[in-house]
Parts: C-alpha cells; sequence; structure tokens
C-alpha cells in the first residue's frame, strides 16, 4: 500500500467507521495553505513532477502526509513571495493547515513541518 493510498479510521459509533484518505487531508493542507498571505504557491518536489509528466493521479500538490489512525503529520514544500517576513509565513501557514484540518477531520495534527523552496519574484509582496 502507497503512501497515498493510506487512511485513518474515526471511532465507530455503532453504525460503522468512517475513513479518511491521505489525498483529501492533501487538498485540505494545500488550500488552506495557498489562501495564506505571503505564499506564492508550493512545490511539487522531483516525484511530483515525475508522476504528473506520466499522467498519474494523486500528486502531493507540495505536501506530505504522514497518517496514523488518530493524528496526522504534514509537510509543506512553500514558494514565498519576495519581500514578505519568511517566519511570519510559515507561521500562518501553520496556524491556518491545523485549524482547518483539525475542523475538517477530526484528526490531531501532530506536526506541521514548513520547507520554504523558494522565493517568487513575480508577485507584489508584503
Amino acid at each position: 500500500m502507497s503512501e497515498q493510498d493510506k487512511d485513518a479510521a474515526l471511532p465507530e459509533d455503532g453504525i460503522g467507521e468512517v475513513r479518511i484518505s491521505t489525498d483529501v487531508i492533501v487538498v485540505i493542507a494545500y488550500t488552506a495553505a495557498m489562501e495564506t498571505e505571503g505564499v506564492a504557491g508550493m512545490s511539487a518536489g522531483v516525484v511530483d513532477n515525475i508522476s504528473q509528466v506520466l499522467g498519474r493521479k494523486g500528486a502531493s500538490k507540495g505536501v506530505k502526509v504522514e497518517l496514523s489512525e488518530k493524528e496526522t503529520s504534514i509537510d509543506l514544500f512553500l514558494i514565498v513571495d519576495y519581500g514578505a517576513r519568511i517566519p511570519d509565513v510559515a507561521w500562518r501557514t501553520q496556524e491556518r493547515v491545523k485549524n482547518a484540518v483539525e475542523s475538517m477531520t477530526g484528526l490531531d495534527v501532530k506536526a506541521i513541518n514548513i520547507h520554504v523552496q523558494g522565493v517568487s519574484f513575480d508577485g507584489k509582496g508584503t
């Protein structure tokens, strides 16, 4: 089973169980990060670029998710706007992604690691 095929089982209430795929967490984290001021984009990395060229689904969009039964760790690979203060952008991104993932999935976010991969000179900056 590849990492993209993993899912987390949430507690049962007698009716059944809910399973959350890592793909869902990737989409939530990506969307929340891209809405953060100072984030110009995400860096997909070499593996995702090869997957996109080969036409495979499930590219992580610059988000790596490690999932266990009730908690998750997330790595984000960001490109920051030129002129933005990187520690502030990283902190705001961590907060926004943590709140989005926890509120939408009910999972505990153990860690959000920010990896700044570059600076974009196309944006206005802050």
